[in-house]
């Protein structure tokens, strides 16, 4: 059950199931051939695979993957495969229907939802103005802009493929086309896309240039990049949409539309500086590229990247900078060590030959060189470390305990504890030093951060904890949506002791799914059955903490939960059972290698499922 309530009406939703052609939305993306018995089958979108075993069955409206165990109905498939939340799916697949949703909010049973909201007004007027600027792009007055692509090695296909326009030379050609689409002034200029004249006129936001729409996560154009082409243009090289209700730009990476899926499924993303370069690495075969819009990388792309690669403590993404190799390159790469920490996943840098960027690289070298600099990356640590060291006389004694002392903190920050030893024992050698004295660097930088950090010590909890800490939240405050999943979770899924008893109480007092609502009711049967104090005084805090999620909680995000939650547990699993496979010799136990060996198999499939499952459903 997908509803939710305060949410579309069941009803309807039923309704659109119903007028609904799974087929033809699964079309769209996937190339679906006869299987038999009124079935069809194709490749799974979901994990990489040479043999289809992605199948529908249209007389069902259901599909489901025998590879991954992907499975479901139109409104999940579209949640899935285009990173939807459940309201944009089913208003989607309405829209597409001719179905006029109604909402349990309503007053009245009957009166349906006001028509349109500010967000659809300014969606709707991004996508007349993409149209009209790529109309644009073909005119006489639009050909510098042509050109300019054209020296870039990009020509009119791939123009069409990232919808690249034009803002013809006008003051308001735009706002007057959007006018007679029905816009008011207010909706043109709360998008950006137009701005006041001080005669009390509309002016176009953009003129002269050459445009880029910028899409978020679900495809939808949320603003413009535009880049001067003529000389007598005194305003900025690059000009990008202001702050609005649709376009945040710590929020925003130019491509992530294209590049979601790959993302996902090849577990690393790749961060470039332009436009250019974003085209350039996709039509180059690196569909991973993303880059930032107007703003350096920071903490919030970091989030929008994690629910892509899924990181966490069980999982290591990967995540690629390329920068040029001049100062400011190098200023950007030791700014991206700094959030590097914030990641789990391993993070590199790729710098390409004679400090072109990926667009200059492709035109120069052709594709395969531009795979092959992201192919060359580097471990951002020993770049930082290198970086940091090569500042200083290493053939002086204190040049070299200068650089121990600015490269040492870099090593304590390391988030992989595994590595410090390591990189210290690197660094030891670079100096041309013995390891005690640098290990001794090391040690005391890292007792000064848990110092600096030890009065908040008490908030930090690991990220797999924060995974088992919300899927407890879920079944505490949204049993009846959460339940059907979070009951498939044991109690031995969990790391944490206190987690333990709170899951054991949740099963004791019935399942998540036996609650007919996240009431007091429920919340108070599950602390009496909990024989644990720590747990029971738990329990009251988390059933009013809230959620990390943005809006109404749909089913979507229970599965990625869930999933992350297994891929933990899993992965602990087949750490500990490869120690125990490696101390055995497999003459002398056979019988015992062969067996543990068959049981790591199992769940190294098992975890690749989830993963791909839960990189799936965001």
């Amino acid at each position: 059950m997908y509803a939710v309530a305060g949410r579309v009406k069941d009803e309807d939703i039923a309704l659109v199931r119903d007028r609904t052609s799974i087929a033809d939305i699964i079309n769209e993306s996937v190339t679906l051939r006869p299987a038999g018995g009124g079935n069809l089958k194709g490749l799974c979108p979901f994990h990489d695979e040479k043999t289809p075993s992605f199948t529908v069955a249209p007389a069902r409206n259901v599909y489901y993957c025998h590879g991954c165990g992907q499975g479901g109905d139109a409104i999940k498939f579209l949640m899935d495969a285009e990173h939807l939340s459940f309201m944009e799916s089913i208003e989607r697949l309405a829209s597409r229907a001719g179905i006029q949703l109604r909402y349990d909010t309503d007053n009245s049973p009957n009166v349906p939802r006001p028509q349109v909201g500010q967000r659809q007004r300014l969606l709707a007027a991004h996508a007349s103005a993409t149209e009209f600027y790529r109309d644009q792009l073909s005119t006489p007055g639009a050909r510098k802009a042509r050109e300019f692509l054209a020296q870039r090695g990009f020509g009119r296909d791939a123009a069409e493929r990232y919808g690249c326009g034009f803002a013809p030379d006008s003051w308001d050609a735009l706002a007057k086309h959007l006018r007679q689409k029905g816009f008011t002034a207010e909706e043109l200029n709360t998008a950006g896309l137009t701005k006041p004249a001080r005669s009390g006129s509309l002016i176009d936001r953009f003129r002269r240039r050459l445009l880029w729409p910028i899409k978020d996560l679900s495809g939808d154009v949320i603003g413009f990049g535009a880049r001067k082409l003529f000389d007598d243009d005194d305003g900025p090289k690059y000009l990008n949409t202001p702050e609005s209700p649709l376009y945040k730009k710590s929020h925003v990476l130019y491509g992530i539309d294209q590049a979601k899926r790959e993302i996902a499924k090849r577990g690393r993303a790749v961060i470039v500086e332009g436009y250019t370069d974003v085209m350039a690495c996709h039509e180059a075969g690196e569909p991973t590229a993303v880059a930032t819009c107007g703003t350096a990388f920071g903490i919030d792309h970091i989030g929008v990247l994690r629910r892509l690669l899924m990181d966490s403590d069980s999982f290591t993404g990967e995540i690629i900078y390329t920068f040029d190799g001049d100062a400011a390159g190098q200023k950007a790469a030791l700014r991206a060590f700094e959030e590097d920490q914030r990641f789990v996943g391993r993070t590199f840098i790729a710098v390409s030959p004679d400090n072109m960027d990926p667009c200059e690289l492709r035109l120069a070298k052709g594709d395969l060189a531009v795979r092959d600099m992201i192919a060359g990356r580097e471990p951002l640590v020993d770049f930082a470390l290198r970086h940091t060291i090569s500042r200083f006389d290493l053939d002086t004694v204190e040049g070299r305990v200068e650089a121990m002392r600015r490269a040492a903190p870099l090593v304590a920050k390391i988030k992989d504890k595994e590595k410090r030893p390591e990189y210290a024992r690197k660094l030891a050698g670079d100096l041309g030093m013995d390891l005690e004295p640098v290990q001794r660097a090391v040690n005391s930088a890292l007792r000064g951060a848990e110092e600096q950090s030890r009065p908040a010590a008490r908030q930090v909890v690991a990220p797999q904890r924060l995974v088992e800490r919300e899927s407890l939240k879920l079944a505490l405050q949204e049993p009846v949506l959460a339940g059907p999943m979070f009951d498939t979770v044991e109690p031995a899924d969990y790391g944490d002791d206190v987690y333990k008893a709170i899951r054991a109480a949740i099963a004791e007092a019935g399942g998540a799914s036996s609650a007919s609502s996240g009431g007091a009711v429920w919340i108070e049967k599950v602390r009496d059955c909990c024989d644990d104090l720590a747990g029971k005084g738990l329990i009251s805090e988390l059933s009013v903490e809230p959620l990390h999620v943005d809006g109404a909680v749909d089913p979507r995000y229970v599965q990625i939960t869930v999933a992350r939650l297994q891929v933990g547990s899993v992965t602990t699993r087949i750490r500990d059972l490869k120690s125990k496979v490696q101390r055995l010799n497999p003459v002398a136990h056979k019988d015992e290698y062969l067996a543990l060996a068959g049981e790591l198999f199992s769940l190294e499939q098992q975890a690749r499922a989830l993963r791909d499952q839960a990189a799936g459903g965001l």
